[in-house]
C-alpha cells in the first residue's frame, strides 16, 4: 500500500537517567533529502542516523531532531588544551604591549575563550550511547510510519474512486465511437444531399470512400486500449507496497498523452465532453500522487 510523504512521528526514552529525545517530520519532495538537528555530541552518529532514515524512507524531505539530556553528571567532564591556552595569554600579552595598555585579563575571559575548555569525549560509552539513540530513533520512526501509512490509505482511497470514474468514461467513450463507419456515411450523404438540394446524383461509392477515410483518421481504439493498460499498471504499483510516487506520475503522463490524442480525434460531441470529465479527474489524481512517496 501507498504511504504519504507528510507525517510526523516522536519518541522520548529513558536510560539510568540518560533522557533520548528524538523528533522527526517529513515533507514532500522529489527526492531523499534528510536535514539532522543535533548535539555535538551525537556528531559521530551522523552517518548511522541518515542510513537508517533512508532505509525506511524512499522520497520526502525528512527532518529529524535530537537531543539527549544527562543527568548522571558522567558528561560534565572538561579537558584544557594547555598548549592553545598559552598561546592565547602569549597573544594577549603582546596586544596589551603593542597597544600600552594595563588591562588584566580575567580567568573567566581566558577559558571561554579559543575552545581552551571543552567536554571530555567518552569513547568508551559511544557503543552505549548509539544503542540508546537507536532505540528510540526506531520508535520515532515507527510513529512516523504508521502515520504515513493511515495518510496513505486515504490517498488509496481516493485514487482508487477516481480511477473507477476514468475507467468508466473510457468504456463509454469506446461504446460511443464504435461504429464510426455508418455515422460518418449518413453524415456525409446528409450533408452532399443538402448541398445538391436533390439536384445531383451521390455516388454511394464516394460516399463510402470518404466516410472510411474519416472512420479510420478519428479511430481511438489504439489510444483506449493504451489507456486501459495505464489504468491496470496504475492500480498494480499503488497496490505493490513498494514506493510508487515517480512511477504513478510517470503512468499519469503516458494516460494524459492517450487522452488528449482521444480528444483531438474524435468529432463527437458527447466524446469530446466525455475526455474533458477524464482530464479534470486526471489533474485530481496527479495532485494526490504528489504527496505519494
Amino acid at each position: 500500500m501507498i504511504k504519504s510523504m507528510t507525517a510526523f512521528g516522536s519518541a522520548e526514552m529513558v536510560f539510568d537517567g540518560v533522557a533520548v529525545f528524538v523528533e522527526i517530520r517529513s515533507y514532500n519532495s522529489r527526492f531523499l533529502d534528510i536535514v539532522l538537528n543535533m548535539p555535538v555530541e551525537m556528531r559521530p552518529f551522523e552517518e548511522k542516523i541518515r542510513q537508517f532514515i533512508s532505509s525506511r524512507v524512499g522520497r520526502g524531505r525528512v527532518e529529524a531532531r535530537l537531543r539527549i539530556e544527562d543527568e548522571t553528571g558522567e558528561r560534565d567532564a572538561f579537558e584544557i588544551d594547555m598548549g592553545r591556552a598559552g598561546n592565547y595569554r602569549n597573544a594577549i600579552a603582546k596586544l596589551k604591549d603593542e597597544l600600552n595598555m594595563d588591562v588584566s585579563v580575567s580567568l573567566e575571559f581566558l577559558a571561554g575563550s579559543g575552545r581552551i575548555l571543552r567536554p571530555v569525549e567518552n569513547v568508551k560509552n559511544a557503543d552505549t550511547t548509539w544503542d540508546r539513540v537507536e532505540q528510540c530513533l526506531i520508535q520515532a520512526m515507527d510513529s512516523l510510519d504508521e502515520m504515513r501509512g493511515k495518510e496513505g490509505l486515504m490517498i488509496a482511497a481516493d485514487l482508487s474512486k477516481r480511477l473507477d470514474e476514468i475507467e468508466t468514461s473510457i468504456r463509454q467513450i469506446e461504446n460511443a465511437s464504435e461504429n464510426m463507419l455508418l455515422v460518418y456515411q449518413e453524415r456525409l450523404k446528409g450533408r452532399m444531399e443538402e448541398l445538391t438540394r436533390g439536384m445531383a446524383d451521390i455516388d454511394p461509392d464516394r460516399i463510402a470512400q470518404e466516410a472510411a477515410f474519416l472512420a479510420d483518421k478519428s479511430d481511438v481504439s489504439e489510444e483506449i486500449v493504451r489507456a486501459k493498460s495505464h489504468i491496470d499498471q496504475f492500480r498494480v504499483i499503488q497496490h505493490s507496497g513498494e514506493p510508487a510516487g515517480r512511477k504513478m506520475n510517470f503512468l499519469l503522463q503516458e494516460l494524459g498523452r492517450e487522452v488528449n490524442t482521444i480528444g483531438s480525434k474524435t468529432l463527437k460531441a458527447e466524446v469530446a465532453h466525455m475526455v474533458v470529465d477524464v482530464k479534470s479527474e486526471l489533474e485530481k489524481i496527479r495532485e494526490q500522487v504528489q504527496n505519494v512517496e
